[in-house]
């Protein structure tokens, strides 16, 4: 451990223990003096508390990227996976992707209408493969819709954080635009 990390874990704890700090610049800098001995104990794999949930692509636009450079690159993944079509070998197992086998038709719009909300609308989606009526009239979306949602779900929570001591990174809502049923 280098001298600058002594004198800055010695300044810490002179800090927490202090009887003059209050609890909030207590409770700073018990996370400070946390995160710095985690950082000198060489764990790379942390970032913050042990209850936060990085997605997987969290630090790909940057730790500090804007929710407008996040929808890019969520465009980017929905476009590579409606193009992405794996061709397995004999015997091989085939990765399906309900982006792929959704209708040619079938457009993804992602916007950001706020600084921390991420909105993606499915339009133009086919009556017979996108909504069902039950045997009270109702409505619902189908199997292959509902598991398209969660595929757009998965891609936008990968760039997301969360934890009780972080709010997420942004909200995310999926919409579905109805067309009219034809009976």
């Amino acid at each position: 451990m280098g001298t600058d990390h002594f004198v800055r874990i010695t300044r810490l704890r002179a800090l927490i223990e202090h009887e003059n700090t209050g609890a909030g610049e207590r409770a700073t800098a018990q996370r400070m003096l946390d995160r710095l001995l985690r950082k000198s104990l060489g764990d790379k794999t942390s970032h913050g508390s042990p209850d936060r949930v990085y997605g997987s692509r969290h630090d790909r636009p940057g730790r500090h990227a804007s929710t407008a450079s996040i929808v890019e690159s969520v465009r980017e993944d929905i476009a590579f996976a409606r193009d992405f079509a794996p061709s397995g070998a004999p015997g091989e197992l085939i990765v399906h992707s309900p982006l792929a086998a959704a209708p040619a038709e079938l457009t993804v719009a992602v916007s950001t209408p706020f600084a921390d909300q991420i909105v993606v609308t499915i339009e133009n989606i086919p009556s017979v493969w996108g909504w069902e009526a039950d045997e009270f009239d109702r409505i619902t979306a189908t199997r292959d819709l509902r598991r398209l949602a969660a595929e757009l779900a998965e891609i936008i929570d990968s760039y997301n954080h969360d934890g009780s001591d972080v709010g997420p990174r942004f909200f995310r809502t999926i919409r579905a635009q109805q067309t009219t049923l034809i009976r």
